[in-house]
């Protein structure tokens, strides 16, 4: 044979053979993941008995939202127009006016913030006429509340009272020790919704020693017996949800509490032990992209889409990214979770995305950079939203038959039929669309709300989700592996040791 035909050959059994390998290079990685959720970013569902121990006022934490009525006139206080004016006591029902968030600034001293996001005051009139006009709280927005059972008195910072005299004007002008009588028009009835319990709301709580609850928790909630367990049931990744201060460790800024690197660090330890990769998840982003706990708003308030949060923001997936991309157990980074849809408008979250996926790039060209869905849109959305040429991008969709009414009064088998239809629609969609990234389901748990299902139901049901799920082209992960809470269901360890996961090729016994 000519020389010349057989380097053609050659070439191209070589050019195949490349192609081959970089194919097998860049499968999807088949994932079976379980989310270490409650444990560096706090979510009080799951760690009830942390806020349990707060030694004083443990209902009135960041963010609780409160109703005051007045004892004498039988009326609510409320900020007119939401907020930007006088505060009056002249309301029959509460609704939004009416309703104040907290700021805890001591365990019984509180700012009061009102539905446009100002604060109420007791500084004009000399601290006598109540407003609501600051934006940032000082010495004149500071309340202590001194209670009585449901019962409160609420005192400025001169040391005087409010009070309700009359409905058109609530004052900061009485004087000496109220009574609890009910004339006295310094007596308030106070309604409490602890809406938040995240890490913002428990490490701002503690008075004392707040670093040796978090170290406990830390050490305890998640351990290396625990990825152990998990190796022994088949399961090969975790995705870990951060908060956005663990980037300043040892040193958070306040009233974040420092370890939490340290936590992370074990992690990866563990998990290279055990041959099992990191997904690290930033969970918490600066400002709070969606209005919940998890997110460790204040209040409920989500600002994140302001530049300077956003800046932060990669400048946290930096840090992350430097410190551990050379890290043989890093699998991927999450550059946010669950942004709001009404919070955060697509194309911040686009323009957010792509320079995420540069800052991991620039430190990793293989790690997997991952994209959550906007709450309340259609994930479909993202699948276009990086630059052509983007390598090991992953969307991340989550799913939960529990919290939305349509999920609301219906029988297991119609939970069933639904993931055997629409979820396993969803992901053939996603996953099949023109220049799609990787399909992820990083949420999803075998919580239904279905009074009276029994043990073979739930085996159904999470038998369905495993076999639907594994069809995404990334993978799944289950939230999440631990949970304090009395329901199984959202609980890993247990839900496996119940039996209602059972797939065989998760090889669990």
């Amino acid at each position: 044979m000519e020389p010349a035909v057989l380097s053609c050959m050659f070439l191209s059994i070589l050019v195949v053979a490349t192609v081959q390998q970089g194919l097998a290079a860049a499968s999807p990685p088949n994932i079976r993941a379980v989310n270490l959720g409650g444990w560096l970013v706090i979510e009080g569902w799951m760690t009830m008995s942390l806020f349990d121990k707060i030694p004083e006022n443990n209902d009135l934490l960041d963010g609780t939202q409160i109703q005051l009525k007045s004892l004498k006139l039988g009326k609510y206080v409320s900020a007119e127009n939401s907020g930007g004016g006088k505060m009056v006591v002249n309301r029959q029902n509460p609704s939004s006016w009416e309703t104040f968030k907290l700021w805890r600034v001591s365990s019984n001293r509180f700012y009061l913030r009102v539905s446009n996001n100002m604060f109420v005051s007791a500084l004009n009139g000399g601290g006598s006429t109540v407003d609501s006009t600051k934006d940032t709280p000082k010495e004149w927005e500071t309340f202590k509340v001194v209670r009585n059972k449901s019962l409160v008195h609420i005192k400025t910072f001169n040391g005087r009272y409010l009070q309700a005299k009359d409905e058109s004007q609530l004052t900061a002008d009485y004087s000496g020790e109220p009574g609890w009588d009910n004339n006295n028009p310094a007596v308030f009835i106070m309604t409490v919704n602890t809406a938040l319990r995240g890490e913002f709301q428990l490490a701002n709580a503690y008075s004392r020693a707040p670093q040796q609850v978090f170290d406990r928790h830390r050490n305890n909630f998640i351990t290396e017996g625990d990825f152990q367990f998990l190796a022994s049931k088949g399961i090969n990744a975790v995705r870990i949800p951060v908060g956005w201060w663990i980037a300043y460790d040892p040193n958070p800024p306040k009233p974040f509490v420092g370890g939490s690197m340290k936590a992370l660090d074990n992690a990866f330890t563990w998990a290279s032990k055990h041959n099992i990769k990191v997904i690290i998840d930033l969970h918490a982003a600066p400002g709070s992209q969606n209005p919940e706990d998890h997110s460790a708003s204040r209040d409920g308030v989500s600002t994140w889409r302001q530049e300077e949060n956003i800046a932060q923001t990669l400048e946290v997936i930096d840090i992350l990214a430097s410190k551990y991309s050379s890290h043989p157990a890093l699998l991927g980074i999450e550059l946010l979770n669950e942004p709001n849809a009404a919070d955060v408008d697509l194309d911040t979250l686009k323009s957010y995305y792509k320079q995420g996926y540069q800052r991991v790039r620039s430190k990793s060209p293989n790690a997997y950079v991952i994209m959550c869905q906007r709450l309340g849109s259609d994930p479909m959305e993202l699948v276009n939203a990086l630059d052509p040429g983007s390598t090991n991008v992953v969307l991340d969709v989550h799913y939960y038959n529990y919290f939305t009414g349509e999920f609301k009064g219906k029988t297991i088998q119609w939970h069933i039929n639904y993931i055997n239809n629409e979820r396993k629609s969803d992901i053939a969609r996603l996953k099949n669309a023109k220049n799609a990234p990787l399909i992820f389901v990083g949420e999803w748990s075998n919580q239904v709300d279905v009074p009276g299902a029994t043990d073979d139901d739930f085996t159904r049901y999470g038998t369905a989700q495993l076999t639907v799920y594994k069809d995404a082209s990334f993978g799944w992960g289950f939230w999440s592996f631990k949970t304090f809470d009395k329901n199984i269901h959202w609980d890993f360890k247990r839900s496996v040791e119940k039996g209602h996961l059972r797939l065989p090729s998760l090889a669990m016994k």
